[in-house]
């Protein structure tokens, strides 16, 4: 058999950081050598995960963790104000990110393609790893070409930090490579509360719903005369996210540079 590569898990106390443990220590072709968090430092990551000891303790240093372990990858499931550092130094290492942290302006994608080009490192930044999700949006951008007037509704977990989630944005710049800008509704609409009728993106409306025991759902409707059309997906557990994050850990190491969404690896 090949040798196995080697997988850092950072932010790996958090509820996604699990699951990913989970699935690195259930696939023989990974390796888990380092598992990174804030929290719990020296609790096994396995036992954290529900898995018997595995011996790969949480560490609180992620430079300290990959010079010590030297990873070939490192899974990112943290939050909008850790992640640039968490990439960079990755990226610094000589060591490809699998990011599935959202919240990332435009300039942040910008200097993270920078750092990933000069280091000649394959980077791979995902909305979302379900692979329901990724046919969802795909579909989505296929109706806008016959269903120019769409509003995206996308319902999470109340601990989310950031609206609209990156799924629904990435959904969104999809559609608008298949549709021309128009002004959605009534010309003579008016909010009675602010902000009623969702954020506008390219004349499309998003919605943000947050509340306890959602984990990740979309909902794109399209509306034409005399009819509409529904696509959905929900993530009903957050283990619909491994396949993805397994595909993405066995292929980043093929790239280089930035890859933004992990439909640019698999399709």
């Amino acid at each position: 058999m090949s040798e196995r590569i080697r997988v850092l898990v950072s932010g790996a106390r958090g509820k996604v950081g699990r699951e990913v443990i989970k699935a690195v220590l259930g696939d023989n072709t990974l390796e888990l050598v380092a598992a990174v968090d804030h929290n719990g430092v020296g609790e096994d990551a396995a036992v954290l995960a529900g898995l018997p000891a595995c011996g790969v303790l949480i560490q609180g240093d992620l430079a300290a963790a990959i010079t010590e372990t030297q990873p070939q990858v490192m899974v990112d499931f943290t939050s909008p104000a850790s992640v640039m550092e968490n990439v960079r130094i990755a990226l610094m290492a000589g060591v490809a990110p699998v990011v599935g942290t959202t919240g990332l302006s435009a300039r942040d994608m910008e200097e993270i393609a920078e750092w990933a080009a000069a280091k000649e490192v394959g980077c791979l930044i995902a909305p979302n790893f379900a692979i329901g999700a990724l046919l969802m949006m795909r579909f989505a951008r296929e109706a806008a070409r016959f269903f120019p007037n769409v509003e995206i509704i996308e319902y999470h977990h109340d601990q989310k930090l950031d609206a609209p989630s990156g799924t629904a944005i990435k959904t969104a710049e999809l559609i608008r490579e298949e549709r021309r800008a128009i002004r959605q509704g009534h010309p003579e609409e008016e909010e009675k509360i602010t902000g009623s009728r969702g954020g506008e993106f390219d004349g499309m409306r998003i919605h943000s719903v947050r509340l306890p025991g959602l984990v990740a759902h979309q909902e794109v409707i399209f509306g034409a005369l005399g009819q509409t059309l529904s696509i959905r997906h929900d993530s009903i557990s957050r283990e619909s996210f491994m396949p993805g994050v397994l595909e993405a850990i066995h292929r980043i190491g093929a790239y280089k540079g930035l890859i933004y969404g992990l439909d640019k690896i698999i399709f």
